[in-house]
């Protein structure tokens, strides 16, 4: 009996100290808000002020992707890809209302820079055929944009694939990065005099975890160890791109970045071991991989059962000019939460709710800058915003992010700029029309723009600390 007594208290021993050292290394901070004066915020000069888009959530039209082809289908169950079973459709029209859009961000927000994704699946829309008038629409846009004087910012792959490369497995065989790798040629080839910064892959994490891992974005696979290639194929298609862009002439004068998503994985308990490993092997997978990847050329996805997948490739160490960083929420991990939608994150008492719905954590938002500090690359904000149909909460956001943001360039984080995810309401994939991100509402029956008082806050800040480039 004393000696079973002293091996469970060893074991208990062991348990909490695990947790204890695991608390140390990987803090959860929550400040004080009420003690926090939010306008107590400084920016360099030159620092970016702008708003993002993607393509197919926006443009309308887009009906030759794998997106559009998604949204009209249904799973195993019989039930709708997409919530409600929405479709794109005519999206916020901004194929053809740029112009008035453009009007907009100079305007009223007073916006230096714009991010948008060209949309492969209109300019290629069969393998090796090129669409001429595609292309100068995109002039088009791109012109508008200088001419307003607002800096475009182009993200060369935004979740959505053309049909035809998607039937050849998207970037699953690893053949087909090359044929991506043309695509992008030929748009830096158009562009490249006219773009200072491009994004060669967005959020290559959620691509292909959404659509590999937990199967609720195309394709829908459901295997682990499928996630772990198509995501090693992403960062090898980041880096062909950026070797090619610096190839051709003008491409030293450009920046290319990879747009990286960071989610901060924290335990439900932090007493629970069990919560703590899941949150490690998460933040291993879904950060470290990529962030290994760009920082040393290692790439890692270890997911104990399910895949072990290591590649070195130390030649794409450094092969980025900037990091884009999206964030929008830590997720709090426990055993046995929800695989597939609708999900149900945590969230500690007293935070305030977004419509995800995820929590309003602005400190993560500092943890992420730190995080990507050591990679001494300058760090664009690509994406941020809420969702928050009753605007009610948009104003808050705000304050509280871009005063986390202004906290990390104190504390050394080489922060170049930001853009608040959305310009306008949009096509938020798998949630459909229900979340409402812009900074203008927008009625999709008259395609009207609205801009909403909670969007003044931002308003407010880029007039205080706009500077020209």
């Amino acid at each position: 009996m004393i000696v079973t007594i002293a091996i469970v208290s060893l074991l208990a021993l062991g348990w909490f100290a695990a947790c204890w050292v695991l608390s140390q290394r990987h803090p959860e901070p929550l400040w004080d808000w009420d003690s926090i004066d939010t306008n107590d915020v400084e920016f360099p000069d030159g620092f970016i002020w702008g708003s993002a888009t993607a393509a197919h959530q926006v443009d309308g039209g887009n009906e030759n992707s794998n997106w559009s082809r998604w949204e009209k289908s249904v799973d195993e169950k019989g039930k709708p890809r997409v919530h409600n079973g929405d479709c794109a459709g005519d999206a916020a029209d901004h194929w053809n209302r740029f112009p008035e859009d453009i009007d907009m961000m100079r305007d009223e927000l007073g916006l230096n820079s714009y991010r948008f994704s060209i949309e492969w699946s209109r300019v290629e829309p069969e393998e090796g055929r090129f669409d001429e008038d595609v292309i100068a629409h995109y002039h088009d846009l791109i012109d508008t944009l200088i001419d307003a004087g607002v800096t475009p910012m182009v993200t060369l792959h935004h979740f959505t694939n053309p049909l035809w490369f998607e039937d050849k497995g998207g970037f699953e065989p690893e053949e087909n990065i090359a044929l991506f790798v043309r695509f992008s040629q030929r748009m830096f080839e158009e562009f490249g005099d006219k773009v200072p910064r491009w994004c060669t892959i967005n959020e290559c994490g959620p691509y292909a975890v959404m659509g590999y891992g937990l199967g609720v974005f195309p394709p829908g696979v459901k295997k682990f160890k499928r996630m772990a290639v198509v995501l090693y194929h992403l960062m090898l298609a980041h880096t062909a791109v950026y070797d090619m862009i610096k190839s051709m002439p003008g491409g030293d004068k450009v920046q290319v970045g990879l747009v990286k998503n960071i989610f901060q994985f924290d335990p439900l308990h932090r007493w629970n071991l069990f919560h703590w490993i899941l949150c490690r092997v998460a933040n291993g997978a879904y950060n470290e991989s990529i962030l290994g990847y760009i920082e040393r050329g290692e790439f890692r996805v270890r997911i104990p059962t399910q895949v072990n997948f290591v590649r070195h490739n130390p030649e794409a160490a450094g092969k980025t000019d900037f990091i884009g960083l999206n964030y929008y929420a830590n997720l709090i991990l426990s055993l046995f939460m929800k695989m597939e939608p609708p999900f149900e994150p945590h969230a500690r008492q007293s935070q305030i709710l977004t419509d995800m719905p995820y929590a309003i954590y602005a400190e993560g938002f500092y943890r992420a800058f730190m995080r990507l500090k050591p990679l001494n690359k300058p760090i664009i904000v690509t994406e941020n915003g809420i969702a928050d149909d009753k605007d009610d909460r948009r104003a808050l956001w705000i304050q509280r992010y871009i005063y986390a943001m202004s906290q990390a360039i104190k504390d050394g984080a080489d922060v170049r700029g930001y853009h608040y995810w959305s310009l306008m309401d949009n096509f938020e994939w798998a949630e459909g029309w229900q979340m409402a991100f812009g900074l203008y509402e927008v009625n999709f029956e008259t395609q009207e723009r609205r801009l909403r008082e909670g969007s003044l806050a931002y308003c407010d800040i880029i007039a205080k600390w706009s500077n020209d480039e």
